[in-house]
């Protein structure tokens, strides 16, 4: 669907002001809008994952850790795909307010494409560098977009998501380096043309959500704060969006319609999308490639 599509389509939840202000901008922050007794059962579900990740020792497909974890003193950067890792991750994304809230972005049709799970561990968790994400898993059109939800208070100090307004309506970005080497993030020389005094950071109390559209420009600083900053993440899209290629963060509930029925017909928007490396061979957190290890990241420009 085009965004007057569904702004012509009734509201479930938000506002028809803050419709046009994500269409506009390209983000939305929505403060205290999960209700508590839902938080108070992500930090539980949250912090036994926290307990599980006590025994990791290195990072793998499920764990992204940070130098320094050990058992008594976890340092985490992501749990990848958190529905598959607890089932209330699933209930929160498919049965709460989560669904309607999207619908009224992407149409009544809504489709799951992948979850994951960012710590932002205290005193120095990682920064993400400034990115767009649809080169990461790219559609047949642009709806797809991401909602995070701070499931304890997020003040600036802690490394709230950034974004550029309005960076939704300009240039895709090439996300590789000169080599021909994926870093999911913008080049320096890229960078340099991107009006960063515009960044806006989107602070908020446990409960508020983040939502930015997957052509708008983000990242987040490190936190420097003595509290972390669990954001959970859920990329959803309308059900005529199909993807081009494979879902680096695939999970068994992959493409299933959480509002509204499937798609008899793909919407194709004209503007073209960058391609990802081949993620057969398996995929990193975006920490590892925006730092400089890069397994299984060469573009196919590079290997010709």
């Amino acid at each position: 669907m085009t965004p007057e599509d569904v702004l012509s389509q009734p509201a479930r939840i938000l506002s028809q002001k803050q419709r046009e202000s994500y269409f506009e901008n390209g983000y939305l922050l929505l403060e205290s809008i999960v209700p508590k007794d839902i938080v108070e059962k992500l930090r539980a579900v949250t912090n036994s994952m926290v307990d599980q990740s006590r025994t990791v020792r290195r990072s793998d497909a499920v764990w992204d850790i940070e130098p320094g974890h050990t058992p008594d003193n976890p340092r985490l950067r992501r749990l990848s795909s958190p529905v598959d890792a607890h089932p209330y991750y699933w209930e929160y994304c498919s049965q709460s307010l989560l669904g309607d809230i999207v619908a009224d972005l992407v149409g009544p049709d809504v489709k799951f494409h992948h979850s994951k799970l960012n710590f932002k561990w205290s005193k120095g968790g990682t920064e993400v560098k400034w990115h767009q994400d649809i080169q990461f898993w790219p559609h047949t059109n642009y709806s797809p977009l991401t909602v995070g939800t701070y499931i304890y208070d997020c003040d600036l100090d802690q490394g709230p998501l950034g974004v550029i307004p309005g960076s939704h309506k300009d240039e895709l970005f090439y996300q590789y380096d000169k080599d021909g080497n994926w870093t999911g993030c913008l080049a320096d020389e890229d960078l340099a043309r991107v009006d960063l005094n515009k960044a806006v950071y989107l602070p908020g109390p446990a409960g508020s959500l983040t939502i930015h559209n997957c052509r708008t420009i983000h990242g987040s600083k490190p936190n420097t704060s003595a509290n972390g900053r669990p954001l959970l993440l859920y990329a959803f899209s309308s059900a005529d969006a199909m993807p081009y290629t494979g879902n680096p963060i695939r999970s068994p509930h992959d493409q299933s319609i959480i509002r509204g029925k499937r798609a008899l017909t793909a919407h194709h928007d004209p503007r073209p999308c960058w391609l990802p490396p081949d993620w057969g061979d398996g995929y990193e957190s975006i920490f590892t490639y925006q730092q400089g290890n890069r397994p299984n990241a060469r573009s196919a420009m590079a290997t010709m």
